[in-house]
């Protein structure tokens, strides 16, 4: 019993642990409405990034490329900017670059049958050396980005004296769609039938190839999104801009992974691995720990997390 509990509620212990210690130590600013709004704005693209993650991880898959893929679709936009087209149309195409790039990859990883570390790790170069073509290795600075578009990362919805950040509504909305599909409908299950048991699922009459291809499409297009509000935000583009994104999205889902029962990824265990982050983040910078301390521990609490949820299997052995 003491392990079980401990591996589906011991993520989420830490968790509250982690805001009580800051919220002892930053008593002002730490839990203040207004920091936290703060918070979801700065975490919104990886939490767009690590929702549509966890569609791909549901089937036991992942993908290296969304990082570049991020970077890709934001300088995309930003050259067509320059390039005197219409802001809806600029968004179009690095959506659809965004879904290019995601149907690249499923196309390697179902249909050629290449692993997908092997696959998504060659994409994810190919993107990386795209971006800095597109934008010729240089950053496409706020004056050659349309007011209208990065206005929008100011915007919000206005509730009484606070504003949720539009770009945090962002993620909400998809959220909410990663959610319905994975836990409300028949490709859902599918998905998680697929990563308990590739061949069984199958042998059951599952359209594997198709189904993996459609969950490439999600990361593929989550990591276009994530670009473009992370220009949006900064007003600007370079082609390293999503750094960084691949690694966080993927500790985020396992962190959430130790929270369900089965050690499924779910989205809304996802949502508190963000969180968490976050937070974590946040708190960190409030503190003036240098940033290369939050390294150690988010690579400390991954392991913690991941080895909790081992203790739970032990013990139930």
């Amino acid at each position: 019993m003491i392990g079980a509990n401990l591996r589906r509620y011991g993520t989420l212990l830490g968790f509250a642990a982690m805001v009580v210690f800051f919220a002892v130590n930053l008593p002002d600013t730490f839990l203040t409405a207004r920091n936290l709004l703060n918070v979801t704005q700065q975490i919104s693209m990886l939490a767009v990034v690590a929702f549509c993650m966890t569609v791909v991880m549901a089937m036991g898959d992942f993908d290296l490329s969304v990082g570049a893929m991020a970077s890709l679709a934001g300088v995309v936009a930003a050259v067509l900017f320059v390039a005197g087209w219409p802001v809806g149309l600029a968004i179009a195409a690095a959506l659809g670059v965004g879904l290019l790039g995601g149907l690249l990859n499923g196309v390697l990883v179902s249909f050629l049958g290449i692993l997908p570390f092997v696959a998504t790790l060659g994409t994810m170069t190919v993107f990386g050396g795209l971006a800095f073509l597109v934008s010729d290795g240089r950053t496409i600075f706020g004056r050659d980005i349309p007011a209208s578009f990065s206005g929008f990362a100011r915007s919000g919805l206005e509730m009484g004296d606070l504003r949720i950040p539009a770009l945090t509504l962002v993620a909400l909305g998809v959220l909410a769609v990663i959610w319905a599909v994975l836990e409300q409908t028949p490709y859902g299950r599918r998905l998680y039938a697929i990563g308990g048991n590739i061949e069984a699922a199958r042998l059951a009459g599952t359209r594997v190839v198709k189904l993996r291809l459609l969950a490439f499409c999600f990361t593929g297009i989550g990591a276009a999104i994530a670009g473009l509000m992370y220009a949006s935000r900064v007003a600007s583009a370079n082609p390293t801009q999503g750094d960084g994104l691949m690694l966080d999205a993927i500790a985020c889902v396992f962190l959430g992974m130790t929270m369900s029962e089965e050690g499924e990824p779910r989205v809304l265990g996802t949502l508190l691995g963000v969180l968490l982050l976050g937070l974590l983040d946040n708190g960190l910078t409030q503190m003036n720990v240098d940033s290369y301390i939050r390294e150690v521990l988010v690579g400390v609490i991954i392991l913690l997390a991941v080895a909790s949820g081992r203790i739970g299997a032990f013990r139930r052995r």
